[in-house]
C-alpha cells in the first residue's frame, strides 16, 4: 500500500513546536514525540518511512533552504557508520545526562528536550546550508536508528 506523503507541509509541526515553546518552554515535552514517531514506525516494520514522509525537521529543511543553500557535497567521512555511531552515541548520552539533571522536574524535562531539539535543528540547518537542504538527514541519528531497527528486524525474520 502506497502510503501518503506529508512531507510538503509538515515543516508546520516543528515551527509550532518551536514557537509554542518560546512562548512556554512547557511545550518542549512534546520533543517526545519527534524522537518517538520514527522508533514507532521502524518498530512497526515499515523502516525509516518517517523520514521520506513524516519528518516535519526534514521538511522545514527542504523547504526553506532551497535557495540559500551553497550546495556542496557533504564530506564522505561524516556519512560514515562511525561518524554516525558516534554522533547517535553524543546525542543519547548529552540528552541522557539532561534528563537525569532535571530530576523528575516536569517543566526542567520540558526545557531540555526543547533545548536538545533547537540545538539539533540548528546543526541541521547550518548543514543544510553549508551543504544540501536535507544534509542533517543522511546523519540524523533518529532515521539511522530506524535503519538499525530495520536491519535487525530483517535480520530476525530471516532466521
Amino acid at each position: 500500500m502506497k502510503r501518503k506523503s506529508h512531507i510538503k507541509w509538515s515543516w508546520i509541526i516543528i515551527v509550532s513546536f518551536f514557537v509554542l515553546s518560546i512562548i512556554d518552554f512547557r511545550f518542549g515535552i512534546f520533543g517526545f514525540v519527534c524522537m518517538t514517531a520514527p522508533i514507532y514506525h521502524a518498530l512497526r516494520g515499515r523502516g525509516k518511512v518517517h523520514c521520506s514522509h513524516y519528518c516535519p525537521r526534514g521538511s522545514f529543511l527542504g523547504k526553506f533552504l532551497q535557495k540559500i543553500n551553497l550546495g556542496n557535497n557533504m564530506p564522505k567521512w561524516m556519512k560514515t557508520k562511525k561518524a554516525k555511531n558516534t554522533l547517535l552515541g553524543i546525542m543519547i548520552t548529552l540528552l541522557s545526562i539532561s534528563l537525569i539533571h532535571s530530576q523528575g522536574d516536569f517543566n526542567k524535562i520540558a526545557f531540555s528536550l526543547f533545548r536538545f531539539m533547537g540545538v539539533s535543528f540548528i546543526v541541521g540547518i547550518m548543514m543544510g546550508i553549508i551543504f544540501k537542504p536535507r544534509s542533517w538527514c543522511q546523519v540524523c541519528p533518529m532515521g539511522y536508528s530506524t535503519g538499525l531497527i530495520k536491519k535487525a528486524k530483517d535480520k530476525r525474520k530471516a532466521i
